[in-house]
């Protein structure tokens, strides 16, 4: 292994810790924030960047290219399935709301 290698296997373990922070940083505003529409938001946006940090610290230590476009598959379509999932919970509850 050289310092290249190393340097990027250390760089990828700092991407990964970082998203994990934010992961803790989500589920903490799940549980900090009061109104539904809010929590949506922080959980959301926080996954989002911390999936995001967590796959790209995971494709600098993948073996192959194909392992790192698989990666990049599972990220684009969490990032998709968040923002739909998201968007109907959202739009759930405002319609709620009118009823009301």
């Amino acid at each position: 292994m050289n310092w290249l290698e190393a340097g990027l296997s250390w760089f990828g373990i700092g991407l990964i810790s970082l998203g994990v922070v934010f992961f803790i940083a989500g589920s903490v505003g799940l549980l900090r924030f009061g109104e539904s529409v809010n929590r949506l938001h922080a959980l959301t946006k926080a996954d989002s960047m911390g999936l995001g940090l967590v796959v790209i610290g995971l494709v600098l230590q993948a073996p192959g290219i194909a392992v790192g476009l698989k990666l990049m598959i599972i990220w684009t379509l969490g990032l998709l399935s968040a923002s739909l999932v998201s968007h109907l919970i959202g739009q759930s509850l405002c319609s709620q709301r009118r009823d009301d």
